[in-house]
This record gives structure tokens, C-alpha cells and sequence, in this order.
């Protein structure tokens, strides 16, 4: 008798709402676990601190996988992720559930192009610093046999209706859907990778569905389009017959706004990303997880959509 799979997803943002989507739709059954207890249709909703290492082994009761979803606000990124890598060790030596950790490339720096699944961490601010001890924390715990880990990093992310923190959101694609002008942090003639919601869910999947624990306790990367903005506009243009563009936001109006908002300083302190190409190679992970980019062509069409559903609603 198939025992159907049972996973818990932390965080039900958009990256968790979609994963568990997509898991729903395979058959599996899920829990998702939140601060504020967030329903999605189908699943288990439960109010969960992912930093309490004993709620969180009981949560994980019973469990295939763990996926880690959650995302603190950026300026709680050095006191709120630490507590919660350590609960993640605690709970998963004793739950035995596996963890899959929705990663970025904060730790990569300002690294040599492209990056890959083996780029070297070189991280140039403290994001970048929190994240990549707390892999290496879970790695280490891996290779002792503790638990099973593996981690699946994207660049930032597109998709429909992508709140208000993507590059590449509602506040660029409105004003592009309006034939205006987008105000963009950095050069926005520089390539940048771009990672589709829905290919984020389905390359955390694959990674969750390899038996062998010799394949994990290393990480991937998420199968992605690389455009600079200056042609992402021009994809809306093409796709919905409007007449944007990407402009550069003055780097004195970041500086002001960032005076007066904790977010947005580390926002600021991580624009190098958007003043160098910034580029991810996935050959590897598209070969050994079978998992490739969607169409860009779809991914501009489908997201523009939902904004100008957004906008008639």
C-alpha cells in the first residue's frame, strides 16, 4: 500500500502558496505553517514560530519534507534567522523529516559570472553573511548524519502578481502596463537572471523527490531567464502593445528613502546586485532535477495579466 506524502511548508507567502499549490495538485497532502496561521485552499493551516525548535518537531510529526519557506523583513534577517536554523536542527533530529531550504544568492556576493550551484559564498553584506552561515549550519549537520538537507537557491523572482519587494513587480509592471516609465534600482541595461514563481516551486519539488541521500546536503539552482529590465519593458510592450520604459532611479532618492526605512537601507546595501551582471548558470540542476525554465515569452503574459486583473478589480 503507497502511502501518500505528507510535507510541512513554513511560510505561506508566495513562494510557499505556490509550492503548495503545486504539491496539492500531485496528490500529496500538506501543512502550512505560519505566524498568523495562513489558510490555502487544501491544505492543513496551523500558527507556527518556526524558532520554537518543540512546536516545530511536533509539526513536522509524520512528515516527508520540511521546506523552508519563511522570509523574515530584511532588517530582522541577523536576529530572527539564526533562532529559527537553530530550531531546524533541533526538530529535524528528532522528526527524521527532511529539509528543503528555499535559499538566494545573497551568499554568492558579488561573485564571478555566471554563478552556479558551486559558486563560492563571498558574501558582501550581512543578508548575504546570515544566510550563508545558516546553510553552512545545516550543511555541517547534514554531513554528521543528523538530519537530511538540501538547498534550492533562486535570484529574484517574477510571476503573477509579485508583491511589493520584487524588482521586477507591481511597481515596475504597472507603469510599463500604463505606457510610463519604471524607476528602477541600478543600471537597468545590465543582464540580470530573473527566476519565474512557479519554476521556483517545481525545482524545490524535484530536489524533495530524489531518494538517494547521497545527492543531497548540496544545493541548486533554479532554472532562469536572464534580461536586463531595458528589455523586460520591451517584452510588455511587445506582449500587451503599450509604450514603457525602465528609467534608473537617482541614487540620491534611494539614499533619502532608505534615511528613513530600515527595509529599504538593506535594499541600498544590496543594489550591487543590480550595478554588475548578475547572472546564475542552472545547466547542472536542469540535467540532474529535469526541471527547465518556463517560456519567457509566457512568464511576461502570464504576470502582466494579473496586474491588469489586479487593476480592473
Amino acid at each position: 500500500m503507497t502511502t501518500t506524502p505528507h510535507h510541512l511548508i513554513l511560510g505561506a507567502g508566495q513562494i510557499g502558496s505556490e509550492l503548495t499549490r503545486q504539491l496539492l495538485k500531485r496528490g500529496d497532502t500538506v501543512t502550512v505553517a505560519s505566524r498568523r496561521g495562513t489558510n490555502i485552499p487544501g491544505a492543513k493551516a496551523i500558527t507556527l514560530d518556526a524558532s520554537d525548535a518543540t512546536a516545530l518537531a511536533a509539526a513536522q510529526r509524520d512528515t516527508t519534507t520540511t521546506f523552508v519557506c519563511t522570509n523574515p523583513p530584511y532588517k530582522s534577517w541577523p536576529a530572527e534567522w539564526p533562532p529559527v536554523f537553530t530550531a531546524l536542527i533541533a526538530a529535524s533530529q528528532v522528526s527524521g523529516s527532511r529539509l528543503v531550504l528555499m535559499g538566494n544568492l545573497y551568499g554568492y556576493g558579488k561573485a564571478t559570472m555566471p554563478m552556479t550551484e558551486h559558486t563560492p559564498f563571498r558574501p558582501a553584506d550581512t543578508k548575504g553573511e546570515v544566510r550563508a552561515e545558516g546553510w553552512q549550519r545545516l550543511l555541517h549537520a547534514h554531513e554528521r548524519g543528523n538530519l537530511t538537507a538540501v538547498e534550492v537557491r533562486a535570484s529574484d523572482y517574477i510571476g503573477p502578481n509579485a508583491n511589493e519587494t520584487s524588482h521586477v513587480g507591481k511597481r515596475f509592471f504597472t507603469p510599463i502596463l500604463n505606457s510610463k516609465s519604471a524607476r528602477v534600482i541600478g543600471d537597468p541595461q545590465l543582464p540580470h537572471s530573473w527566476s519565474y514563481l512557479p519554476d521556483i516551486a517545481s525545482t524545490l519539488i524535484a530536489a524533495a523527490s530524489i531518494e538517494d541521500r547521497d545527492s543531497w546536503g548540496r544545493a541548486w539552482v533554479v532554472p532562469s531567464t536572464t534580461r536586463s529590465r531595458i528589455e523586460i519593458a520591451a517584452d510588455i510592450n511587445a506582449a500587451f502593445h503599450t509604450n514603457g520604459r525602465a528609467t534608473r532611479l537617482p541614487s540620491a532618492l534611494l539614499s533619502l528613502a532608505a534615511a528613513f526605512d530600515a527595509n529599504l537601507r538593506e535594499v541600498k546595501r544590496s543594489s550591487y546586485q543590480f550595478e554588475m551582471p548578475f547572472v546564475i548558470d542552472s545547466t547542472e540542476t536542469e540535467k540532474a532535477l529535469k526541471v527547465r525554465a518556463t517560456d519567457w515569452t509566457e512568464v511576461i503574459r502570464t504576470t502582466g495579466a494579473s496586474y491588469l486583473e489586479t487593476t480592473a478589480n
